[in-house]
């Protein structure tokens, strides 16, 4: 509840997780945040648990370091506003991501503000409230269009950094695409991309479990079981012994990278999405890459420009979202959500405070 008359002020405790370092998140009684100029405190009515939250459960991360709020996926209505906010106001539905570049350095004013040197990332997203930085309260908050739930609106953040690599990828019309770990949240944003690109198929390759299920709803046009089948082998065979026209790595596993550049055909693009552990080394067949003339890129977060392209295909409907989030929980619920996924038995999992 509010204690005065002042923007910005809200009094009071709230339930929120805290990351303790691997395999430890505690639900815990915290004070509610407070906001400066420029920032506005967002009450969270959806936050969804993605594969970066997953990795760093059960690995750790390096920008995140504990005891740590948690969760970066997020939607919810403006609950204060800090002096000087004034596109925003209290009880607007927002949608916010968690990042914003500085617009100055030398990476940004090249257009690749994803690799900004002086970027802001915010955490706590699982919680009853989250703060919001000026940064991104001026670059990456943005009203929910009218029909969007919080649920929906949540996934503009990884959607955002999807677009990014399937605009890497180059997709034309026509192409043949592989998705290399496609059944996952990411993968599955990937494949709906593709056919929007004019993809002729896509061949999605994971681990067989509850997943299948949502790809086949999405219009998958192949799904290979890599525990039970020869992927490569497979691959060529549905693309007439040439390989793929793009393959999309999208697991973060070193020997999934090594295997994307065995999936492609002559002349294709290798676009490798999924971050794999901190130190990760892959063998590259350098003959392939030379003789071939393989194009390999990487791709990392978003940009403000991707971030409003996500939220115009949510709004739109080209992106699908209600298929990918699968469960529903509470907020004390947070550590079997993550086991959930890390099992195979949800693509999203939205956290409901």
């Amino acid at each position: 509840m509010r204690d005065s008359e002042d923007l910005g002020v809200v009094s009071g405790k709230m339930k929120a997780a805290v990351y303790h370092g691997p395999g430890k998140v505690t639900i815990e009684e915290v004070d509610v945040p407070q906001i400066g100029e420029g920032e506005i405190l967002v009450r969270v009515r959806a936050a969804l648990v993605c594969g970066t939250d997953l990795k760093t459960y059960l690995r750790g991360h390096r920008l995140v370091k504990p005891p740590s709020p948690f969760g970066h996926e997020f939607a919810g209505e403006v609950a204060a506003t800090g002096r000087g906010v004034t596109r925003f106001s209290e009880g607007m539905p927002v949608v916010a991501v968690n990042s914003a570049p500085c617009n100055v350095c030398f990476f940004c004013q090249r257009g690749q503000h994803n690799l900004c040197e002086d970027i802001r990332f915010n955490w706590g997203a699982f919680a009853e409230y989250i703060r919001v930085p000026a940064r991104v309260v001026e670059q990456n908050v943005h009203p929910i269009p009218e029909g969007l739930s919080y649920e929906e609106a949540a996934l503009v953040e990884p959607l955002a950094c999807v677009v990014r690599g399937n605009e890497a990828a180059g997709i034309e019309l026509g192409d043949s695409v592989v998705i290399a770990g496609g059944t996952g949240p990411i993968g599955l944003m990937h494949l709906q991309l593709a056919f929007h690109r004019g993809a002729k198929e896509v061949i999605a390759i994971g681990l067989k479990d509850e997943r299948w299920a949502v790809a086949d709803e999405l219009g998958v046009s192949h799904l290979i079981d890599a525990g039970s089948e020869d992927p490569v082998e497979r691959v060529w065979e549905l693309t007439e012994g040439r390989g793929a026209d793009v393959v999309i790595e999208s697991a973060g596993l070193p020997q999934v990278w090594e295997m994307a550049l065995k999936l492609v055909r002559k002349g294709g693009t290798v676009v490798f999405f999924g971050g794999c552990p901190s130190g990760s080394k892959i063998s590259l067949d350098t003959h392939r890459v030379h003789y071939d003339e393989l194009t390999i890129k990487g791709s990392f977060h978003h940009t403000p420009r991707s971030v409003k392209k996500a939220l115009d295909l949510l709004a739109f409907g080209v992106v699908k979202a209600k298929p990918l989030i699968t469960h529903e929980l509470p907020l004390e619920r947070l550590e079997e959500a993550l086991l959930m996924m890390k099992e195979g038995k949800a693509v999203k999992v939205a956290i409901l405070p």
